[in-house]
């Protein structure tokens, strides 16, 4: 049982792990959207946009609903939303300690 939770948990860390998927999911999180317009605010071709969201669909992080002869992309969970607010959060702690250490640093070299 536990072997298959953590078999999931990288699996899903894993689909998380490349840049434009992070940004896709950011857009996702203010609301759905098509390949287009998440193409046109993140500023990368469309079939790379595609490209990740098919990742993300197949590891059932984003859903894909046909609308006319489009497809709207929602995020399947929105504890997703949470889970990038808690990586950003980690981010900024990593990075307060960093400019904290640089300080000290430079008042060390005075």
């Amino acid at each position: 049982m536990y072997d298959e939770i953590h078999k999931f948990k990288a699996d899903f860390f894993k689909a998380l792990a490349h840049p434009l998927r992070i940004q896709i999911l950011e857009q996702l999180a203010t609301g759905d959207k098509s390949v287009n317009e998440i193409q046109s605010l993140i500023g990368s071709e469309g079939s790379a946009v595609s490209q990740q969201l098919t990742v993300l669909r197949a590891k059932n992080i984003v859903v894909g609903t046909k609308v006319g002869n489009r497809v709207i992309y929602s995020l399947r969970d929105p504890m997703i939303v949470k889970l990038l607010d808690i990586a950003k959060q980690i981010f900024n702690n990593h990075l307060a300690k960093t400019v904290n250490l640089l300080d000290q640093m430079k008042k060390e070299n005075k």
